[in-house]
């Protein structure tokens, strides 16, 4: 699909290299499309690593996305150069009159935290708010779907005895939502997580429905409105050496550091990652694009409410 970037950003060049069609600015501009808004607020600290991988999934419909990244004016990340964040990424003031089809919030390493502890916390809470009546369609990943959970519905976060890292089997209500649309019985999630959300709040939430579950790492999807909202406690966007990567530092500082379940060939962390969610992730992404966002939204989008 054509996915309309801003000029120079990284990712740009290293999709290519995949065989992904992407386009900057400038050449979009000459096309006589209404492109759909995106807004990516990107929490997760490799700023590089997580555009990619969401442009990667985002690139597989035939429609035009326009994408644009938000920072939080709160926060100065450490990670990535500020270069990098003054080109590409605005501040939640900047956009704060405008309406988007879509948007994207990511996880971030704050997850032991209270939410009220998070240095950034009213930021956030006010970007939650904006995007009720700003935005489409909303997904929250990880980090940002338990706080989004927490504001909108106040859901709690509890601690796990332990962190919540590898791929599990993960199973649909059964519904035949279109956000499944095409999903075989059983798909498979990375997780990389110290806290959870719990079934029974979910339930017994009327503004919320628990879309797809696991009997190992628990709640997975949890939607609401309709799918104005989709909460994703895992990570669907994650490439095939993120937790390797995740692994490998932490065993270099720690000796307590467990080994990524259901990810090596043969549970051998010599052997390379068995990639068992790349197609379900691509699909997901391409559902929530054409029936929750494309299907929904305005040709005004203005009339955003």
């Amino acid at each position: 699909m054509p996915l309309r970037l801003p000029d120079k950003l990284p990712a740009i060049e290293l999709l290519k290299r995949e065989n992904i069609f992407v386009m900057d600015n400038s050449r979009a501009i000459s096309q006589d499309i209404r492109p759909l808004k995106i807004v990516i607020l990107n929490l997760m600290p490799l700023k590089i690593t997580t555009e990619t991988d969401l442009v990667r999934l985002l690139s597989n419909t035939p429609l035009q996305l326009d994408i644009s990244f938000m920072k939080l004016r709160s926060h100065t990340p450490k990670n990535t150069p500020i270069e990098h964040m003054m080109m590409f990424y605005r501040d939640f003031e900047e956009i704060i009159d405008e309406k988007f089809d879509g948007m994207i919030v990511t996880g971030a390493p704050v997850e032991t935290y209270e939410y009220e502890d998070v240095t950034y916390w009213n930021e956030m809470k006010a970007i939650f708010a904006w995007a009720r009546s700003h935005v489409t369609s909303t997904l929250y990943i990880c980090w940002a779907a338990q706080a989004g959970l927490y504001f909108h519905y106040g859901i709690p976060k509890y601690p796990l005895k332990k962190k919540m890292f590898g791929i599990f089997r993960q199973y649909t209500d059964g519904s035949h939502l279109p956000i499944f649309r095409g999903f075989d019985d059983v798909f498979y999630m990375p997780h990389s997580r110290h806290t959870e959300i719990r079934r029974e709040d979910i339930i017994r939430s009327p503004g919320l429905s628990l879309i797809a579950e696991s009997p190992e790492s628990g709640v997975s999807i949890v939607m609401g409105r309709g799918g104005r909202e989709f909460f994703i406690t895992g990570h669907l966007e994650y490439a095939p050496d993120t937790l390797d990567n995740e692994y490998r530092r932490d065993r270099d500082t720690r000796d307590d550091v467990d080994m990524p379940v259901n990810y090596y060939r043969d549970d051998n962390p010599l052997n390379p990652p068995l990639v068992t969610w790349r197609a379900h992730a691509n699909l997901f992404y391409s559902n929530w694009i054409n029936y929750y966002v494309y299907q929904e939204t305005p040709y005004d989008i203005n009339q955003i409410k």
